[in-house]
């Protein structure tokens, strides 16, 4: 039986914002919920984040006419403070994020295996718009 090669996406966006921060924003559930989506028809009501080895995380995501949603959530593999998460999707799909400071600015990479629903431009436009909206609320906030 051949075995399928796994199809790693990477996105990254340099936000302007001290690493502790970003940190912040990136992993408190208050904040989640107000950058965690691709576009301004989608929302995320809600979020939990356990954010530890072992511990899990869950993002509500919806459109907001409510035609269409779905639990994003999984299990955290690492976490080393201000500087990298790994975890693993309910799915089973491995996700790296590294925080690499820079003075005040602070570069966010994540990169994802992809899923074989979706083509790949189209995970890596959905995962950079949600990446972008959070450089955008993080330099606002």
């Amino acid at each position: 039986m051949e075995t399928k090669e796994k199809i790693v996406i990477t996105v990254e966006s340099t936000v302007n914002a001290p690493v502790e921060k970003v940190w912040k924003y990136w992993t408190k559930p208050e904040h989640i919920t107000q950058w965690n989506n691709a576009s301004d028809d989608w929302h995320t009501p809600r979020a939990e984040n356990d954010l530890r080895a072992g511990g899990s995380f869950s993002a509500r995501m919806e459109a907001k006419d409510g035609s269409f949603g779905f639990d994003f959530g999984g299990v955290y593999d690492t976490v080393t403070i201000n500087k990298y998460i790994a975890y693993t999707l309910g799915d089973g799909r491995k996700v790296n994020i590294t925080f690499t400071t820079n003075g005040n600015t602070t570069k966010v990479s994540e990169s994802f295996e992809a899923e074989d629903m979706n083509s790949v431009e189209l995970q890596k436009g959905g995962w950079q718009a949600i990446l972008d909206n959070f450089k955008k609320y993080t330099e606002a906030h």
